[in-house]
Parts: structure tokens; sequence; C-alpha cells
């Protein structure tokens, strides 16, 4: 997989900015390493920038984090919330971190890209669009925050 650069810009100061590096934060890091086993987004772990909660942007995927993403390839447009694999549901647009989308999709912002490798060869360029919204720690709980 292979991330497009759209923002490079950061501040010490503010929000860590999307560059095109895998940014995850700490708490989804740490549940995610304990179910990954040797899937694929291990190895996207591995070269993740971690980073604490307070420095994702509002625009990043996230896990559950409700995202419209547009499938560049086909032209398709789909609205889905980013899961574990135990919370997956493909009717209610409940898709697993575990799923190839679900992988290429965790850490990239509004506005990035990833070209997604299919079975059988063929490539996929998948863009988000907005995030609509994402769960935020504030504290030791957690709360959603709205998107613009």
């Amino acid at each position: 997989m292979r991330h497009e650069n759209t923002s490079t810009l950061r501040h010490k100061d503010a929000p860590l900015l999307n560059t095109g590096e895998l940014v995850i934060a700490l708490h989804d890091y740490v549940r995610l390493r304990e179910i990954v086993g040797d899937h694929d987004l291990a190895e996207e772990l591995d070269r993740a920038i971690v980073v604490p909660s307070d420095r994702i942007q509002k625009n990043t995927v996230t896990m559950h984090s409700r995202v419209i993403y547009r499938d560049e390839s086909t032209g398709t447009t789909r609205e889905v919330e980013l899961v574990y694999p135990d919370e997956a549901d493909p009717m209610m647009g409940r898709v697993s971190v575990l799923a190839p989308v679900g992988c290429a999709l965790l850490g990239l912002s509004a506005g990035q890209s990833i070209d997604w490798d299919l079975p059988g060869g063929k490539v996929h360029r998948l863009r988000v669009e907005r995030v609509l919204f994402q769960p935020r720690p504030i504290g030791t709980d957690f709360a959603t925050v709205k998107t613009p």
C-alpha cells in the first residue's frame, strides 16, 4: 500500500498532521497489537508513528471513526465505520480493521488516498473524502467529536 502526501506542515504545539505516514493513536495501537498476529496490518503498525490521542487530527481515520471514502478506480463512494473484528457488520457499514479496506483506511486523513491491492493483482485507489466523526479520548473517557 502506498500513501500520498497531502499535508506536510507541522507546528510543535499543534496536533500532529498526517503527512502520508501512518499516524495512529496510542490506545488504538496497543489494542491492535494484541489482535493482528501475522496479518498485513502488523507491517503497517511496525512503520506507524504512534502518538497520544490528543495529537491526532479530527479528520484522521482512527478506530471507530465513521468515514466517507471514494474508490477512484470505480467511482464508488461508501460510508463506513472502522471497527475491531468482533464488531464488524458489513450490512451496517461496520468494516473490520483486518479487512483490506479497513487496513487501508486506518491512519489516512480527509483528502489523502492510498493504492489498495486487491486479490488477482488489481490495484484500486481509495480516497478519504470526509471523516464524519471520530471517537476521541477526553481524560479516561471517550467522546464523539463531529468534524466539519
